[in-house]
């Protein structure tokens, strides 16, 4: 999908807003810098456009030098959302498992979904650190990336934030609810 010259602009002012009032989440690093970045190439908003209308409220996320979930020479967006994006609830893990259900099958899975788009689903150290710099998934759940030996028994890992802490669960990967979904990541 080719954006149009307004909702490219109404994507970067959205952006800049929601730069503006998180600023705790990328300090040392300036709009100036991020809207150029952007508009060297306007393709490179289409994920984030895609993040933008299914509920991710994508922000920019200074992340640490020594983390493990670093993006060198690139900026990192993050849905920001408080509870997992609306858009992309009640989807299974994966292809695999979208295929595995006989009945009720989900519209779609997150990894195919997120391809789709154009982003990665959150890893579990990014979604630890996400939580850092905020209050996420209170009330809903979010798949998050799994390891293949994980994958390869037939389960998914997801996280979310009870009692003021982030757990980690796993579940079948062709499961399915209403108040689970996928974060997302893209990095410029």
């Amino acid at each position: 999908m080719k954006l149009s010259s307004s909702q490219a602009e109404q994507l970067l002012e959205g952006l800049k807003i929601r730069f503006a009032k998180n600023s705790l989440r990328h300090q040392g690093i300036s709009w100036v810098d991020v809207a150029l970045k952007l508009k060297s190439n306007i393709d490179k908003l289409n994920p984030l456009y895609a993040m933008e209308q299914t509920g991710g409220e994508p922000d920019v996320i200074a992340l640490p030098e020594n983390a493990q979930i670093a993006a060198p020479q690139g900026l990192m967006f993050f849905d920001c959302s408080e509870e997992s994006p609306k858009g992309r609830r009640s989807l299974c893990y994966d292809e695999k498992a979208l295929q595995y259900r006989k009945e009720n099958k989900p519209r779609d899975s997150a990894i195919h979904l997120a391809s789709e788009m154009g982003v990665e689903i959150l890893t579990e150290h990014q979604y630890r650190f996400l939580q850092q710099l905020g209050t996420f998934d209170n009330k809903t759940s979010s798949w998050v990336h799994t390891p293949d030996h994980i994958r390869k028994l037939g389960g998914a890992l997801f996280c979310d934030r009870r009692f003021d802490t982030v757990f980690l669960y796993h579940n079948g990967a062709e499961s399915y609810y209403a108040g689970r979904g996928f974060r997302a990541c893209y990095k410029i």
